[in-house]
């Protein structure tokens, strides 16, 4: 009897494990990639219930701390850099490694100094929206409070 207790209780906690991600695709959206080269800076960030919550960005600072962010973006190699500049905000600088992929899907992964892309097991993936020659957004979905939530970096060109 207590076999077959311990085999339901294992059961149901591989069952409610929950199954990896899977990894974003590599083929590149050249155009909408492209139309991403040069300077850009954050122009808001923006979520539902933001007087309520406060979300940490990329692991790095409050999603607030990145409005006024400076990133930019090389398409021929897929690389760049960003920098958080904010007052009263952790000052913050890093080689990025980028794409836009054709699921419209951004890929990013921040560089650790002299570490190489595929070296480096973290990454975000982000949806591209919106994009212009002036404009685009960022959405990231992040758990906040138990509820699936739009997370919306505003870029525009500098």
């Amino acid at each position: 009897m207590k076999k077959l207790i311990l085999f339901f209780a294992l059961a149901i906690v591989v069952a409610s494990c929950k199954t990896p991600a899977p990894a974003a695709s590599t083929s590149v959206a050249r155009k909408s990639q492209v139309a991403m080269k040069g300077n850009w800076t954050i122009s808001s960030v923006t979520y539902s219930n933001s007087d309520m919550f406060k979300v940490t960005s990329f692991d790095i600072a409050d999603s607030k701390c990145f409005v006024g962010s400076t990133w930019k973006f090389v398409s021929n190699n897929d690389t760049g850099e960003m920098n958080l500049t904010q007052d009263n905000c952790p000052g913050f600088s890093s080689p990025i490694k980028w794409y836009v992929n054709k699921d419209g899907q951004f890929v990013l992964k921040f560089l650790a100094e002299g570490t190489k892309a595929k070296k480096m097991l973290q990454g975000y993936i982000l949806k591209v929206e919106d994009q212009t020659p002036d404009a685009f957004k960022l959405i990231d979905v992040v758990n906040i409070g138990g509820k699936m939530t739009n997370i919306v970096y505003q870029f525009k060109k500098n």
